[in-house]
């Protein structure tokens, strides 16, 4: 087939085994008791509108096979020399193991699924995760988490660029405040398809239970 006539488009069924849904950076470090203080706007979407969304989506998608899969900002050292420099002016140190790094518990992994810690903004330029993806055979990508104008932005732009079909839940990112999380949905819009999760619900739920992925 010429490559030439073959009709590209970001609007695709989900197909269960090739999609995966990635969760970024909601862990202790990022949402605490002590964001309510200091970031108000994001602490209420998060809390009441983002993590609600994303634990949603983490039933749906554990009963249809969807892959699920987390990333953190966390250290592979207890020292932090293996950050990024970025990470290390901006001061984000995350020692391997401790409780900031820990996936927050109203959406913990499940004992099989993957944790990728990583040490820089973009979770495919510091992380595995693209030799994970195509390891398990993943063509799409629902992204989810902590900053839309950051680390969501990054791993949306990035996964485009190494071929990816990149699906940005709008309804739960969050970022600093509403102008941002906007501009940033507008910004990238031209690398991803944007939904919401009562749309991915809606379309998984026409899809049967599968088991649990296993090896083989």
């Amino acid at each position: 087939m010429n490559v030439n006539t073959v009709r590209y488009s970001r609007n695709r069924s989900l197909d269960p085994r090739k999609t995966a849904l990635l969760i970024i950076d909601v862990q202790n470090l990022t949402f605490n008791d002590e964001e309510r203080t200091r970031r108000p706007w994001f602490w209420n979407r998060a809390e009441n509108i983002v993590i609600p969304n994303i634990a949603c989506m983490q039933r749906e998608c554990r009963r249809t096979g969807v892959e699920v899969l987390f990333t953190v900002i966390e250290n592979l050292t207890l020292d932090g020399r293996d950050r990024s420099l970025d990470y290390k002016i901006s001061g984000f140190n995350v020692p391997r193991g401790s409780w900031e790094a820990q996936v927050i518990a109203p959406i913990e992994p499940s004992i099989d699924e993957i944790v990728l810690p990583k040490t820089s903004s973009g979770v495919f330029n510091s992380t595995m995760i693209e030799y994970v993806l195509r390891n398990i055979g993943i063509e799409t990508v629902l992204v989810s988490g902590f900053l839309t104008d950051q680390c969501i932005d990054m791993a949306i732009r990035d996964g485009a660029d190494r071929g990816f079909y990149m699906e940005c839940i709008e309804d739960a990112c969050a970022t600093e405040s509403h102008e941002r999380h906007i501009n940033a949905l507008s910004a990238f819009s031209g690398y991803c398809r944007t939904r919401t999760t009562s749309e991915v619900l809606l379309e998984l739920s026409s899809k049967h239970s599968r088991p649990p992925r296993t090896s083989v």
